[in-house]
């Protein structure tokens, strides 16, 4: 993969990493319940959901590719849809990540990545936004599908981590902070609505080259 192409996925995979969703309400409320540990084993069960996901976009791709090759455009042209549908859900949302008064119960580490990973791995709507938003970084190879859907997950998880990880340090204070700025959370949802739109132009873009 070319290295711009990973690094202008890795800019994108940062401003969707600081928009608040589940992921980020997840390991608020498990640092903020049981402490900076169970926020990091958290991190690091989505993490690990995330590359599940990055598995079955590959191997779908791949399969794809083997058997009708240009079914690839149209796979492409039906996940920049899906996005552009998903970014002006962003941007006419309110921003509404629901932070409670009251932490959540107390649960062992190994059940606290446990649930990380099936919150995200049975997610259906990660699934669909893997499968929309990889094959606009990806070349057209069945042969390399797989592995480039990995790479794409890990630069993803790093870029999550980075949020993720002082979320998870910070999480009271954090979450504090989110709970009375209700403004910061619907610009952040206008942020995400551009650049869902961004991938969708990007698309366009690269389909007239």
């Amino acid at each position: 993969m070319e290295t711009t192409t990973l690094l202008t996925f890795a800019a994108a995979a940062l401003a969707l990493a600081v928009t608040p969703g589940p992921d980020m309400l997840m390991v608020l409320t498990r640092s903020v319940a049981q402490g900076r540990l169970a926020g990091l084993v958290a991190t690091l069960g989505i993490s690990l959901g995330c590359y599940v996901h990055a598995a079955i976009a590959g191997l779908s791709l791949s399969g794809v590719l083997i058997l009708a090759p240009y079914a690839f455009e149209a796979i492409r042209w039906i996940g920049a849809a899906y996005l552009l549908w998903l970014g002006w859900q962003a941007l006419r949302g309110s921003g509404g990540l629901q932070l409670g008064d009251q932490a959540a119960p107390r649960i062992a580490l190994w059940a606290v990545l446990r649930q990380g990973f099936l919150c995200n791995v049975l997610n259906p709507k990660v699934a669909l936004f893997f499968l929309a938003l990889f094959p606009q970084f990806m070349e057209p190879n069945p042969d390399t599908a797989l592995a480039q859907a990995i790479v794409l997950a890990s630069v993803l998880n790093v870029a999550g981590s980075l949020v993720l990880v002082p979320v998870a340090l910070l999480a009271g204070r954090f979450g504090d902070w989110l709970r009375h700025r209700p403004g910061f959370l619907k610009w952040q949802n206008r942020l995400l609505g551009l650049v869902f739109a961004g991938f969708a132009l990007r698309l366009a873009f690269d389909a007239r080259k």
